[in-house]
C-alpha cells in the first residue's frame, strides 16, 4: 500500500486528520537513525579499521535507520490487530464455556491520539460481539482531564456482561480521579466482583504503590469470595506467583506495550520478563498484551497493537 493510501484511512490519524508529528517521535526516529550508526561505528572501531569503506558504511547504515523509522511509523498508525487465544478456566461452569471476552489495554489517548482512532477502535470491539469487556488500564496519557469527546466514545462499549477495568500507572498523573467511571467502565479497585455467577473478577489497583510506598506487599484476594473461576485485571504483569497461589485462574495485564519499538524490548524483559503472549505459570494462565495504542512515539517496531480476545472453556 502506497504512502498516500495509508493516510487516506481516517482512523489511522488523530483528531486533527493529519499525523502530528511529535517531539518523542522524533526522538524515536532519531534513536532508529542511531542505532545502526553506532553499530558501525563500534564494528570500524570509530574509523580506525575499513577507512575506506567507513563513509560508505555509515551512510547505509543512516538510510537502514530511516528506512526502520519509516517502517515504525506505518506500524504505529495501522489499526490494531485482533489477537485471539483460549483458555481452559480452573472453576468455570458449564453453562459459561465459550464465552468470549474482550480485552483493551494502553490506549494512552491525548496527545496524538484522539476520539476519530477512539470510535474506530469501539467499532472493531463491538464487532467481536464480546460477552464481557475488560479496561486493563493507561486508556488516557493523564496529563489533564482527557477530552470530553474521548470520554463520549468510550460510553458507546457495550457487552452483556458489562465492561470492567482497572486503572493503570497513568490513570492519576493529572490528580484526578478516573473519568472512565464517568465513561461508564465499572471500575475494579482492590475489589471483586460477580458478573455472572460463577465468574468472579478481581481488579488489583497499581496507583495505591505510589501512595503507600509499598511495592512488595503481594495481590490477595479477601478471606471470602465468591465460588467460581477467578480472573484477576492487573495493569502491571508482576506479582504472578502471588496471584497464582492466590487461586486466580487467568491474569490479565497490559503495561509493556510488547516493546513497542525495538530494541527497547529487551530493556523492558529486563522489569517485565513476559512482553506479551500467553504463559502458564503455577496453574494459571498469565495474559500480557502489547497495547492497543501507542505511548511516546506513535511508532511500532515490529507487531502491531493488539485488542485481545479470549475465549474461556470450562475444564
Amino acid at each position: 500500500m502506497a504512502l498516500g493510501r495509508l493516510l487516506e484511512h481516517s482512523e489511522w490519524l488523530p483528531v486533527a486528520g493529519v499525523v502530528e508529528i511529535t517531539g518523542m517521535t522524533l526522538f524515536g526516529t532519531l534513536f532508529l537513525c542511531l542505532m545502526p550508526l553506532l553499530l558501525i561505528e563500534l564494528g570500524t572501531g570509530f574509523g580506525t579499521r575499513l577507512r575506506k569503506h567507513a563513509p560508505r558504511l555509515r551512510g547505509l547504515a543512516l538510510l537502514a535507520g530511516m528506512v526502520l523509522a519509516v517502517i515504525a511509523s506505518i506500524q504505529g498508525l495501522r489499526p490494531p490487530e485482533v489477537v485471539d487465544y483460549e483458555v481452559a478456566l480452573p472453576g468455570l461452569p458449564q453453562r459459561l464455556d465459550g464465552l468470549v471476552i474482550v480485552a483493551l489495554s494502553d490506549l494512552h489517548l491525548g496527545t496524538s491520539i484522539g476520539p476519530r482512532w477512539l470510535k474506530a477502535r469501539v467499532a472493531q470491539t463491538q464487532a467481536l460481539n464480546p460477552d464481557l469487556i475488560l479496561v486493563l488500564g493507561d486508556v488516557f496519557e493523564g496529563h489533564n482531564r482527557p477530552e470530553e469527546a474521548d470520554i463520549k466514545e468510550l460510553q458507546a462499549l457495550r457487552a452483556p456482561l458489562g465492561v470492567w477495568g482497572v486503572e493503570g500507572n497513568h490513570e492519576r498523573y493529572g490528580g484526578s480521579s478516573s473519568p472512565l467511571d464517568e465513561a461508564g467502565v465499572h471500575m475494579l479497585r482492590n475489589e471483586l466482583a460477580v458478573p455472572a455467577p460463577g465468574l468472579v473478577l478481581a481488579g488489583r489497583l497499581e496507583a495505591g504503590r505510589r501512595i503507600t510506598g509499598d511495592s512488595t506487599t503481594a495481590w490477595e484476594p479477601p478471606p471470602y469470595r465468591p465460588k467460581g473461576a477467578l480472573i484477576l485485571l492487573s495493569h502491571i504483569p508482576n506479582q504472578t506467583q502471588a496471584a497464582a497461589r492466590a487461586g486466580t485462574g487467568l491474569m490479565l495485564s497490559g503495561h509493556t506495550h510488547g516493546g513497542q519499538v525495538w530494541p527497547f524490548g529487551y530493556l523492558v524483559q529486563f522489569a517485565y520478563p513476559i512482553l506479551n503472549g500467553q504463559i502458564q505459570i503455577d496453574g494459571m494462565t498469565l495474559i500480557v498484551t502489547r497495547g492497543t495504542g501507542t505511548w511516546g512515539p506513535r511508532m511500532r517496531l515490529w507487531p502491531r497493537g493488539e485488542i485481545s480476545r479470549i475465549r474461556l472453556k470450562a475444564q
